[in-house]
């Protein structure tokens, strides 16, 4: 099956840029600040941005000490804001899906990955060749979509009271792994929904050590200022997972 590339359709992009470039965005708020939380010191550490998107990470990985980050996204339109806007001489964008990372040569101290993993089919044998990238004791550390999010498929998203207020989230078909469509922009948009357990078990049959994970809510302050990010405490909108290579599997 041919990899899914929505990034580069000219409406999702513009879309998707638009929301992106609201300062209020739950990216901002709630997925970046939970992701850098999880980093090591990064001085001096080879560091490999899955779907890396603008690049605005990686740019960021380098501002923190990183001596070298390779980007890759399947997106050109995205590498192209990336190399445009967050360019650096120990920066370097490849045009390429996270499907193909096997082909890569280099090992890496931490791998990470935002808001990508839930458009990838094959998480087992993703996960397989980020073992294989990392040095001894490296990180992968990434963030998804909460599978509370990832599993719907059908019926109202939210059952509410009398005066239209929330009540809490529904979810349906949560135990069946696999692809889900939705429209975000555009129609079809394709996702792979993987359980907790699925996600979890994965990982540690591949070798690593799971280290910590996050599903970001808001806080005091936050919902101050954003009161309508308290749906955040019916359903958590991200997951971010912090693991360790541990060992080889035979």
């Amino acid at each position: 099956m041919a990899e899914q590339n929505v990034y580069d359709n000219e409406e999702f992009f513009n879309g998707y840029t638009q929301i992106r470039n609201q300062e209020s965005n739950k990216n901002n708020i709630f997925e970046k600040p939970a992701l850098f939380s999880l980093l090591p010191d990064l001085k001096d550490k080879t560091i490999l941005d899955l779907g890396c998107g603008y690049g605005e990470n990686c740019m960021e990985f380098i501002r923190k000490g990183s001596g070298k980050v390779i980007g890759i996204d399947i997106s050109k339109k995205m590498l192209e804001v990336a190399r445009k806007e967050n360019s650096d001489s120990r920066i370097e964008y490849k045009n390429m899906p996270m499907e193909e990372i096997g082909s890569l040569k280099e090992e890496f101290d931490i791998v990470v990955s935002s808001l990508a993993m839930h458009y990838v089919q094959d998480y087992s044998g993703l996960v397989k060749n980020v073992f294989r990238l990392l040095n001894k004791n490296g990180l992968f550390i990434f963030s998804q979509e909460n599978p509370l999010n990832t599993c719907f498929t059908t019926g109202n998203r939210w059952t509410r009271d009398e005066n239209d207020e929330k009540i809490f989230a529904n979810i349906s078909n949560y135990g069946m792994d696999g692809e889900r469509e939705s429209k975000w922009f555009i129609n079809n948009v394709k996702k792979y929904h993987r359980t907790f357990s699925t996600t979890i078990n994965t990982l540690i049959e591949k070798g690593f050590e799971v280290k910590k994970m996050i599903e970001p809510v808001p806080t005091k302050e936050i919902l101050e200022k954003h009161p309508e990010y308290k749906d955040l405490f019916h359903k958590p909108d991200f997951l971010l997972v912090k693991a360790v290579k541990k060992y080889r599997t035979v």
